[in-house]
């Protein structure tokens, strides 16, 4: 017997919200009138407040929406400042790395200086390199490549002998760098012209 209980127990539904299922019986035959009217208010005054809180709540959900758009948005112009707030500072150390630059490429010069010297100075290059690598900076330099108006900052064309050299960059005089995928500096080049 306790059996058969537990079994009509399990099968007996909870109900959760007891607000959703209400329903109207028409006992309007059996009320006096003025029971039937309230009644009726009563009736209209639910389906009134019913319309409402289900136009809060979707206006409730829409502000949640675009609550979470906007922090969606936040976050990204966030990491956008960041990513190109170290232009300031990396345009500054622009100048290091050109007299880097500029001692490398005085090879009868840089020759000259002792050997474990010029490995030390060229191993603090490439660590400064590489943390500025590190933070998305890239050299541009397009030796050899053919010249990019858009890019490639022209300070000379120089004649050049072969047609297929024309238009060429026949060299770097300052490297270029860009950020995160965006020029702050232009190469200096010095352009092939064939005539």
């Amino acid at each position: 017997m306790t059996d058969e209980l537990n079994k009509i127990d399990l099968e007996e539904e909870i109900d959760t919200d007891p607000g959703d299922d209400v329903t109207f019986e028409d006992m309007s035959e059996n009320l006096a009138p003025e029971m039937k009217d309230k009644s009726d208010k009563l009736k209209a005054r639910i389906k009134e407040l019913e319309a409402k809180n289900a136009d809060l709540m979707d206006k409730w959900q829409r502000d949640k929406a675009d609550f979470v758009n906007l922090r969606k948005k936040d976050e990204e112009d966030k990491k956008e400042f960041i990513k190109f707030a170290k232009a300031d500072i990396i345009a500054e150390l622009l100048p290091v790395l050109d007299s880097f630059e500029s001692a490398f490429k005085n090879k009868e010069a840089w020759e000259k200086v002792d050997k474990n010297w010029r490995v030390g100075v060229e191993y603090i290059n490439s660590q400064l390199m590489n943390v500025l690598g590190n933070h998305a900076l890239k050299v541009i330099n397009p030796l050899g490549e053919m010249y990019n108006a858009s890019r490639d900052e022209a300070v000379e064309t120089i004649k050049v002998d072969d047609k297929k050299d024309d238009g060429k960059i026949i060299d770097v005089v300052q490297v270029g760098y860009e950020l995160n995928g965006k020029e702050i500096r232009a190469p200096k080049v010095k352009v092939g012209h064939f005539e």
